[in-house]
């Protein structure tokens, strides 16, 4: 495994210190960025394997930048907010952020964040990744496990790292119906609690890369009252 390496972006220099200070007495290396244009810029110059990002910044914001990274990265997002209203969280993890923090933040939990996120990302440890590489595919959607990435008729989609972990654990066990809650402790390995929402706007975001009609999906169904399901085809 190569050296961790996180980006950590905030316009505050004196944040940026102290999460760099953070993470480093764990044995993980940091780049630092004060804006979102910034940050874009530094994945072209360095192999990133996580991003730290906040929300309110000059020139382009942590909402922007994550739309932007997302249509050419899978790196795992960790958004960093003073903002705590429901709205905001489900607007970041919306445009593809894969964990929320509110400022301001415990250390302990951060690093918690961190380590979790990293350890998916880089061992490609979920679910029916661990087949050895072989691939899973229904109808015209197939799951790479090896790349970890997913075809639909033969087309490349990009996933964020949840939405990815979300359908390849829906995809490994077809026909099965996972409740929210479910999903949310087997993908975010956190005990859950009101996650609904959370969910919902994952589950909402994988149909519109995978389904031709995210209004009458083909593979990825909702079993009213109990949870989602991916459909035998």
């Amino acid at each position: 495994m190569s050296q961790q390496k996180v980006l950590v972006v905030d316009d505050d220099r004196e944040i940026v210190s102290a999460i760099s200070k953070l993470l480093k007495l764990e044995g993980i290396d940091t780049v630092c960025a004060y804006n979102g244009a910034e940050a874009v810029e530094r994945l072209t110059d360095e192999e990133i394997h996580l991003i730290i990002l906040d929300i309110m910044m000059p020139e382009m914001d942590g909402i922007s930048a994550t739309i932007k990274i997302r249509d050419e990265r899978n790196i795992p997002i960790i958004m960093l907010s003073a903002k705590t209203e429901e709205s905001d969280k489900i607007l970041g993890l919306s445009v593809g952020a894969d964990d929320y923090i509110t400022k301001p933040f415990s250390p302990p939990e951060l690093i918690a964040r961190v380590k979790s996120q990293l350890r998916r990302y880089m061992s490609l440890g979920d679910y029916s990744s661990r087949m050895l590489g072989s691939d899973i595919c229904i109808g015209g959607l197939t799951l790479k496990t090896s790349e970890r990435s997913v075809l639909v008729e033969g087309e490349p989609v990009k996933l964020t790292a949840k939405e990815y972990s979300i359908l390849e654990l829906l995809m490994s066990n077809a026909g099965r119906v996972f409740s929210a809650e479910q999903i949310y402790e087997k993908v975010w390995h956190e005990t859950a609690y009101a996650v609904e929402n959370t969910v919902m706007v994952h589950i909402r975001r994988i149909r519109e890369k995978i389904e031709i009609n995210p209004r009458e999906p083909k593979y990825l169904k909702v079993v009213w009252g109990v949870g989602y399901k991916i459909e035998k085809i």
